[in-house]
């Protein structure tokens, strides 16, 4: 498969900064990732595991693989190390626009002229950081999904000035590691399938947070109705629910639809320091999640 980059950076460990350097490693890119803590790749690295096998998930790519590219990953909490022979830079730090902004202005000013900007957001257009790196021409939308657990594909998206050359190249690289290019042909908040799954998520927290429905119910429904082995709940704790109400917050901040706004229940969740996985609890317990079990989808219960 042809190959755009040859030194791919990564900025930030966390679940989805580890999975895109495991699957740049894994198609052959030298790979190096940055995090403000040594350390952190093969922490997330054993808890993505634990969690994937305890949902009985067969990953995307075999997890003795996995291990040996992890050993070949170089780790580092020098940012102007981790940058030197980068052709590509993909920051993978929390949704905050602020933080973003503050990452993408410190790598325009520390990467290669050439290197290209990406940025892993959830649900924010690049467009909204380009100016801070000081070469906007070079800066794109790379949003994963959850690869590991077989959701291989990517939206590609550029900025208000991306050039075509590097917006293929995005599209090539994503390509090139075995995932479905999803291109988002203009700008849009939320991009390609985000923005179809946020509209489950967003009713989905909406009737459990103002006391509609039970949310392992939806999740039963999901699961019955998709044959997934897990629900809209389930997921939400996969991303971590920190996570999923920053990103719900973008969407709130421009429509401000009170339907868009987080519920109550998921601050207060989060408050308890309830978020997930890799928290060990959010809407489930973890590492064994009732919705994993035998009986979850009895229907005599």
């Amino acid at each position: 498969m042809d190959k755009p980059f040859k030194n791919v950076t990564v900025i930030g460990t966390g679940t989805l900064g580890t999975q895109i350097a495991l699957l740049a490693g894994n198609a052959g890119y030298d790979v190096t990732v940055y995090d403000l803590r040594k350390g952190t790749l093969g922490e997330t690295f054993a808890r993505l595991r634990a969690s994937i096998e305890t949902k009985g998930i067969k990953p995307f790519v075999p997890w003795e693989q996995l291990e040996k590219v992890k050993e070949q990953i170089r780790e580092t909490t020098d940012l102007d190390e981790a940058v030197q022979n980068a052709d590509l830079i993909v920051e993978s730090v929390p949704e905050d626009l602020k933080i973003k902004q503050a990452v993408f202005q410190e790598l325009g000013e520390k990467a290669p002229p050439e290197t290209i900007l990406a940025t892993n957001s959830s649900s924010m257009p690049v467009s909204l950081m380009e100016e801070s790196s000081g070469r906007p021409e070079k800066c794109l939308n790379t949003h994963f999904y959850v690869i590991l657990e077989g959701m291989n594909m990517a939206d590609v998206m550029g900025g208000t000035k991306t050039t075509p050359e590097v917006l293929q190249k995005g599209v090539r690289w994503v390509r090139s590691m075995g995932c479905i290019a999803l291109t988002v042909k203009k700008e849009l908040l939320g991009f390609c399938f985000n923005r179809v799954w946020r509209a489950i998520k967003r009713e989905g927290l909406w009737m459990w947070g103002n006391g509609y429905v039970d949310f392992k119910d939806v999740d039963r429904a999901w699961m019955t109705f998709t044959q997934m082995k897990m629900g809209p709940f389930g997921i939400m704790d996969s991303v971590g629910l920190d996570v999923v109400r920053d990103i719900e917050t973008v969407y709130y901040n421009e429509s401000k639809d009170p339907k868009d706004k987080p519920p109550q229940a998921l601050t207060e969740k989060i408050d308890r320091g309830e978020l997930g996985v890799k928290s060990g609890h959010g809407f489930y317990t973890y590492p064994d999640p009732e919705f994993a079990q035998p009986g979850f989808l009895d229907s005599t219960k």
